[in-house]
C-alpha cells in the first residue's frame, strides 16, 4: 500500500480553476453531505451550531483563537518533523508534507472515532516517507508522546494536590489497611514481572523493526531543542485557545480554571468512544467547571470551543493537504491512508480480542 501512496504525484499549482473542475467540487460537497446525513450525522444542525458560536462572540476572539491554533499545529507539527527526520535520515523528510500530515489527522480527528485519524497519519507518513515501517512510524508516535504523557501528569498531580484534602480523601483507606495494601501492590508488582517476561520475546522483535523510530532519543539535546521545546510552545498555545474561550463566554481565567479544563479534556478523550469526544467532553468541562460558572455557560462554553476548533482543524487540514499533495495526489493518500487505518484498526481489534479469549481458555485450561 504504501508504494502506491507514494506515487501520488503533487497536482502542478498556479493554474486557474475550470468550470469542470468547479463542478466537481459542487459534487463532492453534495456527496460528502449527504453521506454525513446517511451516517446520522445532522451537518445542517452542526453548522446552523457553528454559525451561532460564530456570531455570539466578539470577531477579536475567534481570530485569536483561530492564530493560536494554528501555532499549535504548526509547533506540533515541528516536532513530528525532527522526530521523523532523525529516524529517517535518507527518507527524504520535507516539513511541508509532515505539517499536512499532522493537520490532516487534526481534522479527521474532529470527526472520526476513536482518534482514527493519527491512525491515518502514521499511514501517511509510511506512504511519503522512504524506507517508512509502521512499527517504525509507530515507534515515532511513542516518542511524540512523552511530552504529552509527562505534561498530563503534571496537570493531574496540580488538581490533585490543589483540591483540599484530596490527600487524606484518596488515602484515608491506605492508612487505615496498611497491612492489606502492602499485599496488594506486591501481587500486583509480581504480576506485572510476569506479564514482562512473558511480553519480552514479543517485545524484543518489536524493538527490533521499531526502535529506528526513537533515533532523536540518542540525541538529548536535540530531543530537547528540536522536539520538547516546540511541544511545550504548542501546549501554551494550546492552553491560550482555553483562555480565550473562556473569557469570550464570561468564564474567570484563572491558572486553576484553564488547568481543570485541560485535565477534563484529557480524561474526556482517554475515555470517549464517540468522534472527538463529543458529549463527554461537554460532561467533564460542566464538572470542571461547576465551582466558577453555571452548568448552561459551562456547557456553552464547551460546545462552542469544541465546535470552533473542529471546524477550523478540518478547514485546515483540507487547506494544507491540497497545497502540499495537490487535489488528486492528496485525496488518492488520504484515502488510501483511510482505508489502511480502519484495517489496521480492525486487525488490531482482532488481535486484543484473540488474547483475550487465549487468557480465558487459559484460566479455565
Amino acid at each position: 500500500m504504501a508504494d502506491t501512496l507514494a506515487t501520488a504525484a503533487p497536482v502542478p499549482s498556479g493554474r486557474r480553476p475550470h468550470v469542470k473542475r468547479l463542478v466537481v467540487w459542487a459534487l463532492v460537497v453534495l456527496a460528502l453531505g449527504a453521506g454525513a446525513y446517511l451516517l446520522g450525522w445532522d451537518i445542517r444542525s452542526w453548522f446552523e451550531q457553528l454559525w451561532d458560536t460564530l456570531t455570539e462572540i466578539s470577531l477579536g476572539y475567534l481570530v485569536a483563537a483561530g492564530a493560536l491554533q494554528t501555532l499549535q499545529s504548526l509547533l506540533k507539527a515541528v516536532a513530528w518533523y525532527w522526530i521523523l527526520r532523525y529516524a529517517y535520515p535518507e527518507g527524504g523528510v520535507r516539513f511541508l508534507p509532515v505539517f499536512a500530515a499532522y493537520a490532516v489527522s487534526c481534522g479527521l480527528n474532529g470527526f472520526l472515532p476513536a482518534n482514527l485519524g493519527t491512525l491515518v497519519m502514521m499511514l501517511m507518513f509510511v506512504a511519503i516517507i522512504r524506507g517508512a515501517t509502521f512499527p517504525g512510524v509507530l515507534a515515532t508516535y511513542l516518542v511524540q508522546k512523552i511530552f504529552f504523557t509527562l505534561i498530563g501528569a503534571v496537570v493531574y498531580l496540580y488538581l490533585f494536590i490543589s483540591v483540599s484534602g484530596s490527600f487524606d480523601i484518596k488515602f484515608s483507606w491506605v492508612h487505615a489497611h496498611k497491612g492489606l495494601t502492602a499485599l496488594i501492590i506486591g501481587a500486583a508488582v509480581f504480576c506485572l514481572a510476569v506479564a514482562v517476561r512473558i511480553a519480552w520475546r514479543w517485545l524484543k522483535k518489536l524493538w527490533d523493526n521499531a526502535k529506528q523510530g526513537g533515533e532523536v532519543l540518542r540525541h538529548p539535546r536535540a530531543y530537547f531543542a528540536k522536539v520538547f521545546t516546540p511541544q511545550f510552545g504548542g501546549w501554551l498555545a494550546g492552553l491560550g485557545v482555553i483562555g480565550i474561550f473562556l473569557a469570550a463566554y464570561g468564564i474567570p481565567v484563572t491558572f486553576h480554571t484553564i488547568m481543570s479544563v485541560v485535565g477534563g479534556n484529557s480524561l474526556a478523550n482517554v475515555t470517549a468512544v464517540t468522534p472527538g469526544s463529543v458529549g463527554v467532553t461537554q460532561a467533564f468541562n460542566v464538572a470542571s467547571l461547576n465551582s466558577v460558572t453555571d452548568a448552561a455557560t459551562a456547557t456553552a462554553y464547551s460546545v462552542g470551543q469544541q465546535l470552533f476548533i473542529t471546524a477550523w482543524n478540518i478547514a485546515f487540514g483540507f487547506v494544507m493537504m491540497v497545497w502540499a499533495f495537490g487535489w488528486t495526489g492528496g485525496k488518492a493518500l488520504v484515502g488510501d491512508s483511510y482505508v489502511g487505518a480502519k484495517d489496521k484498526a480492525a486487525e488490531q481489534s482482532a488481535a486484543r480480542k484473540e488474547r483475550r479469549a487465549a487468557k480465558k481458555a487459559a484460566k479455565h485450561a
